[in-house]
């Protein structure tokens, strides 16, 4: 017969001088001035904030798609000017907020941060017809790119890659206006959710088709044209950081490749430093390419030499 244990019900006791202790050791570690905490600053951007507002912005660019609102073409115009005055109070929020860091970090007094707001917001919110017109470009390269797409609504609905080029062409509005903290917060939004990492500040060509899209990474001075295809694992990364004479990396210098109209990159390729793919080329799965290739130019590596052994019937 099974013995059950008698004190199944009993509660463990807590020791409040080791509480105290750990709390101590945790406290101390927030005195020392070196960051990873923001006690006592001003608030931050928000986490669920930035993606409550991707998703908004995402009903504009796809309505209907979402689900979180119902749209007719009766009151279309009047459900977007409803989302769209939602959206300057609550994104001129976030970006105030972030720009008061900035202000904070750069010790600089005259900052207008309202009027900065209002212009990034301005600029994002006036840059969305243009976007949405340029991801149904998108749109159209995935149903075209892929023999397994059934529909555009299939794509919008379900493809990674349309989720995260939509998430990055918003960031990247923000990005040249200045903002700080947010267009990274919202690229990595989509980066948690798709797998599919690229850097606010690249710029990206229409057409844009990223295949399955795991494993992607995008650095921040690559330019894409149009109509690139872009297999999963693909690295379009730095070959390396210069640094100044103190040897501190010296930031915004172009370091990412330059990817030219129609190339296509195969799955698992590495493409790194400042170079240029010409336009038309193609780049074959696994690659590991550092220097510039001509238009046209197909780059593959040898297959490898495999040993096959069957078991004996």
């Amino acid at each position: 017969m099974r013995k059950t244990c008698p004190n199944l019900d009993a509660v463990v006791p807590m020791d409040e001088d080791f509480v105290v202790g750990v709390a101590a050791d945790i406290c101390a570690t927030y005195e020392d001035g070196g960051g990873c905490n923001h006690i006592e600053g001003f608030n931050l951007p928000g986490e669920v904030e930035v993606e409550r507002i991707l998703g908004e912005l995402a009903d504009i660019i796809f309505p209907g798609y979402t689900g979180r609102k119902t749209f007719s073409m009766r009151r279309v115009e009047s459900n977007v000017r409803e989302t769209l005055r939602k959206l300057h109070i609550d994104l001129a929020n976030q970006i105030a907020r972030a720009l008061r860091y900035n202000c904070a970090m750069d010790h600089c007094d005259d900052c207008d941060i309202p009027a900065m707001a209002r212009r990034a917001v301005e600029a994002l919110l006036s840059s969305l017809s243009e976007i949405r017109e340029t991801m149904k470009l998108d749109v159209v390269a995935a149903l075209e790119g892929d023999p397994a797409a059934r529909s555009l609504d299939e794509i919008i609905l379900s493809y990674p890659g349309i989720k995260a080029i939509l998430a990055q062409r918003l960031a990247h509005v923000l990005h040249v206006q200045g903002v700080p903290l947010l267009p990274r917060m919202m690229c990595e939004s989509e980066h948690r959710n798709t797998g599919i990492d690229i850097h606010p500040g690249a710029s990206l060509g229409k057409g844009l088709f990223i295949d399955h899209g795991t494993g992607v990474v995008i650095g921040e001075t690559c330019v894409i044209g149009d109509n690139v295809k872009i297999y999963q694992g693909v690295t379009l990364g730095a070959l390396s950081f210069p640094k100044d004479e103190r040897g501190k990396i010296i930031k915004g210098a172009k370091r990412h490749p330059t990817i030219e109209d129609n190339v296509t990159i195969y799955s698992g390729a590495t493409i790194l430093g400042d170079i240029v793919l010409g336009k038309g080329a193609v780049i074959g799965g696994n690659v590991w390419l550092t220097e510039s290739v001509e238009p046209g130019a197909k780059v593959t590596i040898r297959p490898p030499s495999l040993s096959i052994r069957g078991s004996r019937r």
